[in-house]
């Protein structure tokens, strides 16, 4: 058998052990349309948006950023508790919790909460979108682009075969962070006269952070729970990507914070926008 027909063959195989329930739901029907919808952000947000906007003025968008704002806190709010009315902290085990993939109301509502979850990885990309158009430049780095972007390809194999069970926790923590850091963003675009009420802003970093540490220690528990139902190779994936969101976090903050650039001779904090 040539390498075009093992290859074949092991995309067969691998295809029959999805999740069936998923099918017939947009962009599950292969993974191509989700990779093209990250690689046209890329482009867009990387390239185009700034060409044209690049001699505009920047666009004053107070109403749009407060209704897609107050929609992600909404939103948000939503997923968490479709994953606790399906699950957790309602039944699931936090050490060791395989995927449930009967049509019982539950694992069903599991499987379309963690769907809701993967789609609104692309709504997100109007975060980076809102940027451009205001002529934030400054904060499309390459941590912002990057974590949408993988953020978005990497839940689709999730979503895929395995909505629900041990990794579902991961979304249900990623969308409680959502709430208050939309509810931050909601209230920086009602204008410069609440910006006393947002001191908090640094902890937003740090939330995340323990997010992200709170997920990997969640997900190592595969490596030494025997036969625990659920993907061993899944802790490996989310360790690589916790590792490396916590290093640029950490960095972030790091250079956002804690950095003491010196002005004329004397120490000065960096300028929050």
């Amino acid at each position: 058998m040539s390498v075009v027909d093992l290859t074949r063959t092991y995309i067969h195989d691998l295809w029959e052990l999805r999740d069936k329930r998923m099918d017939g739901y947009p962009l599950m029907s292969s993974p191509w349309p989700a990779i093209g919808l990250c690689f046209g952000y890329i482009c867009i947000v990387k390239l185009i948006g700034p060409a044209i906007m690049k001699n505009r003025e920047p666009f004053q968008l107070k109403t749009p950023m407060l209704l897609y704002n107050g929609f992600q806190v909404v939103f948000s709010l939503f997923v968490v508790c479709l994953g606790i009315q399906a699950g957790w902290f309602n039944g699931y085990s936090l050490r060791c919790q395989p995927v449930d993939y009967s049509n019982e109301p539950k694992p069903v509502l599991m499987a379309f909460s963690t769907y809701l979850y993967f789609c609104m990885k692309f709504v997100e990309f109007l975060d980076t979108i809102f940027f451009i158009l205001r002529k934030k430049d400054s904060q499309v780095s390459f941590l912002h682009v990057a974590h949408h972007a993988i953020m978005a390809v990497y839940m689709w194999p999730i979503v895929r075969f395995m909505p629900g069970g041990h990794g579902s926790l991961a979304g249900l923590l990623n969308s409680f962070v959502h709430i208050i850091m939309y509810g931050y963003y909601f209230m920086a675009a009602l204008g410069p006269r609440f910006k006393r009420f947002l001191w908090w802003k640094r902890y937003l970093t740090w939330l995340q952070m323990v997010q992200f540490f709170v997920i990997a220690i969640h997900s190592v528990q595969l490596l030494v729970v025997e036969d625990c139902g659920y993907p061993w190779e899944y802790a490996y994936v989310v360790l690589a990507l916790m590792v490396f969101f916590l290093t640029q976090f950490a960095n972030f903050y790091v250079q956002s914070y804690l950095s003491t650039p010196r002005v004329n001779g004397s120490a000065t904090m960096i300028k929050e926008d």
